[in-house]
């Protein structure tokens, strides 16, 4: 496997506040002389310049003049499909932030020109990259939980507001994302309600019902009109209960021997104290996802939030969306 990662050369679109976050995880993986940002605020370069005198940023968005091979795109989402179409046009692997587009049609458009091109096309779903969502999905394919049955998703806190983007498509990805992954199929049937309490057309707070083959369920909560913070994803099978908490400080992932079984025609009840399930908690998801990034270019292999995989999330949030725009 080749992991050497001196022959990357890297543009960074946009210096935003998660751009800001894709700098600063560059900076420590590739050579900084490697590592070009643009962005258009002029005064973005006293930034890049903190983080390390060795980047190299310019105010200007025209790429045909820069030296590099591999792409990331940080820029406002409604800038990401035009941005992205043309560095792959260029030859460029590229990894876009979510959403990777506003549309499921220009997703698909963008992975088919990848697949042309022979180039990578990744999106940013950082959740699938975190150690502990790793170990969860591990622990699920080994049968530790037995036959999945339900899922639910809590992603809530108290702001920041968003004016271009509902809830929904601002905090529900992360976890339709995760499920996707853990399921491995497309839903059936998608359902979703919500209300606009402070910005009239933006909804503060959705709740997605989604249903998949072989009876498994699911639903997402997200809002950012919560008291407090609450990060939970619940998965639960036929022989137990995974739980991944990361608004906690410690014991994020946990395993509990909790359900029902029938036992001479009877539905009998097995409760057992929870276990701590260990994971690597010094691995980084940004960092991970960065990696796997370069590695997929490196190593000519498939990335795991591919273009499909994007295309099949806007599927569902833009299902999502009619449901409860009606």
């Amino acid at each position: 496997m080749n992991n050497n990662y001196n022959s990357l050369k890297l543009v960074i679109f946009g210096a935003g506040r998660w751009g800001k976050n894709h700098i600063k995880t560059a900076a420590s993986l590739l050579p900084n002389e490697n590592i070009t940002v643009v962005d258009l605020n002029p005064s973005t370069g006293e930034l890049v310049n903190s983080i390390s005198d060795k980047i190299d940023f310019t105010s200007n968005f025209e790429h045909s003049a820069l030296d590099f091979n591999i792409a990331i795109v940080a820029t406002p989402a409604e800038t990401h499909y035009q941005l992205a179409k043309d560095l792959l046009n260029s030859g460029k692997h590229v990894l876009v932030e979510k959403p990777i587009t506003l549309r499921a049609d220009e997703a698909g458009e963008l992975e088919e020109l990848s697949i042309k091109k022979n180039l990578k096309l990744m999106v940013g779903h950082v959740l699938l990259y975190h150690p502990a969502i790793i170990e969860m999905k591990k622990k699920i394919q080994n049968g530790l939980i037995g036959d999945l049955q339900y899922i639910y998703s809590n992603r809530l806190n108290l702001g920041a507001i968003r004016s271009e983007e509902n809830s929904l498509w601002s905090f529900a990805p992360h976890d339709i994302s995760i499920i996707q992954s853990i399921v491995n199929d497309n839903p059936t049937s998608i359902h979703a309600h919500g209300g606009d309490f402070i910005q009239n057309g933006i909804e503060d707070t959705t709740l997605t019902f989604l249903t998949y083959p072989n009876n498994i369920k699911a639903h997402i909560f997200v809002s950012w009109l919560h008291p407090f913070k609450e990060q939970r994803l619940v998965v639960i099978g036929d022989k137990g209960m995974i739980v991944f908490e990361d608004s906690l400080k410690t014991n994020k992932l946990k395993f509990y021997k909790k359900g029902f079984e029938v036992k001479n025609g009877t539905v009998e009840k097995f409760d057992s104290e929870f276990e701590v399930v260990d994971f690597n908690s010094d691995k980084q998801p940004l960092s991970e996802e960065h990696r796997h990034f370069y590695d997929s270019v490196l190593n000519d292999t498939q990335p795991l939030t591919d273009g499909k995989h994007a295309a099949e999330v806007l599927k569902i949030l833009e299902e999502a969306t009619k449901s409860l725009k009606n």
